[in-house]
């Protein structure tokens, strides 16, 4: 028997949304919920990928209502459940209660590191709906384990039942990955699981996923492919294949995964994230990774790079939710070239 059991969430119609400008259609989403629900992934998540209510002005908008998107899944996907990601102060319970309706069972709420006590009335909601419940510590590297444990205890308290370290930068190295996990499961000491999501920007995305399951994660995130954010996540088919290799069950058929990936999901792949010299300095600085479109599209606009950009939010320190800020940065970097 392995010593080790971990449920993986494949991401790859929320946080793949990024790289695909959140043009997902609603024939693709069926035909890649029907290629991981065959592949046995437990979990896939699908919205927008800034989360529930994510499509306007200020983070791209949707192809297709993410409702449509979310039913059409629910419909297709005969043992996973399908999960959605919810930002508080984006997305409200009005939008979870509809995502439920359509067919969601899993609830992702996601905050900043530091800020755990704005999910408490979404997790509430949440449970009085009977969904799974996921909390996201966004940018986990930006605070210390003991810190970010204590933002897990207020998700737990809340009634999140997996509290997730996220690497939203893929900024993480093995023990920052593996020391952050070490904490919340000594915190929480069973009261809630603890999951673990990686990037792809300075390639430790499986590397830290396998230390986050030495360390005691339970919940592990990919895509297929690496479609997402940045210079992408952790490949749900790499990760499936190396745990296996490393006796971490995950019940998944690793072979359908690869197809999933290589037969399904490429054809439809307008942007192929990469690790090059502006998602590279994400992880080097520690941005959050879905700053990078909107940097290159400053970058174009404005005249300066758009690695310059992101080391400059880097050093300002901006979480998810400033995106319309890293034009005030283009704009005093082209002031300073003058």
């Amino acid at each position: 028997m392995s010593q080790y059991k971990v449920r993986l969430t494949d991401t790859t119609l929320r946080d793949g949304s990024h790289a695909m400008r959140h043009r997902f259609t609603e024939d693709q989403v069926r035909k890649v919920v029907r290629a991981l629900d065959d592949a046995k992934v437990p979990v896939i998540e699908v919205t927008h990928g800034d989360g529930l209510a994510g499509s306007s002005f200020n983070y791209g908008f949707s192809a297709v209502d993410e409702m449509v998107l979310i039913q059409a899944a629910a419909e297709e996907a005969n043992q996973a459940k399908i999960a959605v990601l919810m930002l508080p102060g984006l997305g409200t319970i009005t939008e979870l209660k509809e995502a439920h309706l359509r067919g969601a069972k899993v609830v992702r709420v996601a905050t900043h590191c530091t800020e755990a006590d704005v999910s408490i009335e979404h997790f509430h909601a949440a449970r009085e709906l009977g969904m799974d419940t996921v909390g996201f510590l966004m940018l986990s590297h930006r605070i210390s384990p003991k810190e970010l444990a204590a933002q897990a205890r207020i998700m737990a308290d809340a009634g999140c039942q997996c509290v997730y370290v996220v690497d939203s930068a893929g900024h993480m190295i093995m023990e920052d990955a593996a020391d952050r996990v070490s904490a919340l499961v000594d915190e929480l000491q069973g009261d809630a699981e603890v999951g673990f999501h990686g990037h792809q920007n300075l390639s430790f995305g499986v590397t830290n996923s396998v230390y986050a399951v030495r360390a005691g994660a339970t919940r592990i995130d990919g895509t297929l492919r690496g479609l997402g954010a940045g210079a992408g996540n952790s490949p749900t088919e790499v990760l499936a294949a190396a745990f296996e290799r490393l006796d971490i069950e995950t019940g998944v058929d690793v072979n359908a995964l690869m197809y999933a990936a290589e037969e399904v999901l490429r054809p439809m792949i307008t942007r192929m994230p990469i690790m090059d010299r502006a998602s590279i300095m994400q992880g080097k600085v520690g941005v959050y990774n879905s700053f990078l479109l909107h940097a290159e599209r400053a970058a174009e606009r404005y005249g300066v790079a758009a690695h310059d950009i992101l080391a400059e939010v880097g050093r300002r320190g901006y979480v998810g939710g400033q995106e319309d800020m890293i034009i005030d940065v283009a704009v005093w970097l082209q002031s300073q070239a003058r």
